[in-house]
């Protein structure tokens, strides 16, 4: 059987502090937005910059650890899963979403401390006082709020 492969890798700054709820199961899901940006010069000489945003969803464990140390302007690796989400708005209309499922972040000069990595995927021991990480999937989280 063929196996196959959806990774996500951004390098980017936060455009805002973490959105941080909890399902109806009490689960804490984080919704950051990350900026990248790419620059280049046009065959005229002129500079051009666009900039791309992102949403990026935390769960468990590493939605708090975003809750606690990032903040709007940090730079951090994250590096997870991408996912299409739709559901039906409160007007009726079908309402559509691209999510980069997070799996590892690390804070690059934030203020909690740069180079700090969180894994949903494998728990690690870094200099915080964090000894578990978890991301997996839970029952419940089909009925977000959001």
């Amino acid at each position: 059987m063929a196996r196959s492969l959806n990774k996500a890798t951004l390098i980017g700054n936060l455009g805002a502090d973490p959105e941080v709820r909890s399902t109806n199961t009490g689960t804490r899901v984080a919704t950051l937005s990350v900026a990248t940006s790419r620059r280049w010069t046009t065959r005229a000489g002129d500079q051009q910059e666009k900039t791309e945003w992102h949403r990026v969803v935390c769960w468990d464990r590493l939605a708090e650890i975003c809750e606690r140390y990032l903040r709007k302007g940090d730079r951090v690796y994250v590096e997870g899963r991408i996912e299409y989400r739709q559901w039906e708005g409160q007007d009726g209309q079908t309402r559509y979403t691209t999510e980069i499922r997070a799996l590892e972040m690390i804070m690059l000069g934030s203020s909690g401390g740069g180079g700090e990595s969180y894994s949903a995927t494998e728990p690690r021991q870094e200099r915080s006082d964090f000894s578990e990480f978890s991301n997996r999937s839970v029952a419940g989280e089909d009925d977000l709020p959001f």
